[in-house]
């Protein structure tokens, strides 16, 4: 079994690849052709922290992936990164494990930012322009890079709870897109009244987005929401949809942003499309100035398929040498 660690992961993750293999993995998965294991998640409340433990085949692939995934928000205070983790890959044909990916987070935060993208194109409008970016994690530096990147938006709106905070996250896109306009917002509802899109990235556990706050025609990408007992989205919003895309129709309705609003009545489960039935057909049908959502919990299919990119690229370096 090959130790691979975060260095040689990175010099062999392909991103356009990985983004293809998921979106594959996403129609895949709507297709029947995915085997998909309950999430594992346990708590860790005084540290602030989470685990959570995911695991997934796709149909017709050599190997399927278990990862371990912890995010400890306060973390950064200490210097620290705030999520960490390992991928398992082991084969389908022998059960022998392969390789222990030892990417300390970084996969899953890349397989969650393709996962925006692909959500983003889904549902945003074909005109989107403006993108708005709640949160100053790691995730707001990745949606909005790959985003904006992906799909052409030429500016970016950054509201954090701390305003520093938010000014860094604006500072790190500066660096990397110096050709945006990407600002600071004074509030969320600022970033609501401005943005065609809006990607939320926090763990907060109470709505930082009101339904009134936000204009006909948006786009809302929800990533927070990975774990029971968060929430950053006021369920009325769900009630002035149009469309709800759910990456994961069972996991939304446990614990994402969509579980809170089928909870409380804002909307019933046949109201949801699935994001891969969403992918495999000729695209959502939404009116101009249609409110719209998609709730991403994170589903083990993105494991499987970004980590499968990795040992496929590493297998082949390995033959060429």
């Amino acid at each position: 079994m090959r130790i691979v660690t975060k260095n040689d992961i990175l010099a062999n993750l392909d991103t356009a690849a990985a983004l293809s293999a998921i979106e594959s993995g996403f129609k895949a998965f709507a297709a029947g052709k995915v085997q998909v294991a309950p999430v594992v998640h346990m708590g860790f409340p005084d540290a602030r922290g989470e685990c959570h433990v995911k695991t997934a085949h796709i149909d017709g692939t050599d190997t399927f992936t278990v990862k371990l995934a912890t995010g400890f928000y306060d973390n950064p205070s200490r210097g620290l990164p705030s999520s960490n983790g390992i991928m398992a890959v082991i084969s389908a044909r022998t059960g022998e494990p392969v390789a222990i990916l030892q990417d300390e987070g970084v996969l899953t935060d890349v397989r969650t930012a393709l996962a925006g993208v692909l959500a983003a194109r889904a549902g945003a409008r074909a005109d989107a322009t403006v993108l708005g970016v709640i949160g100053s994690g790691i995730q707001s530096r990745l949606q909005a890079e790959m985003i904006a990147s992906v799909l052409g938006y030429s500016h970016i709106a950054v509201w954090a709870r701390r305003a520093e905070q938010a000014q860094a996250v604006v500072q790190d896109l500066n660096a990397k897109f110096p050709q945006l306009s990407i600002e600071v917002a004074e509030s969320a509802e600022a970033v609501a009244a401005s943005a065609d899109t809006i990607v939320t990235t926090t763990s907060s556990d109470a709505p930082l987005v009101q339904a009134d706050w936000v204009k006909p025609g948006t786009h809302i990408v929800a990533v927070g929401a990975d774990s029971p007992g968060k929430q950053e989205l006021d369920t009325a919003l769900f009630a002035r949809a149009e469309h709800v895309i759910v990456d994961s129709l069972s996991q939304c309705i446990e614990h994402g942003e969509t579980a809170n609003a089928v909870a409380d009545g804002s909307i019933t489960q046949d109201k949801l499309i699935t994001l891969g039935d969403v992918l495999s057909g000729p695209g959502l049908s939404r009116s101009a100035d249609a409110i719209t959502i998609a709730d991403l919990t994170g589903v083990a299919l993105q494991d499987a398929a970004i980590a499968g990119c990795v040992w496929q690229q590493l297998t082949l370096t390995s033959s060429a040498a």
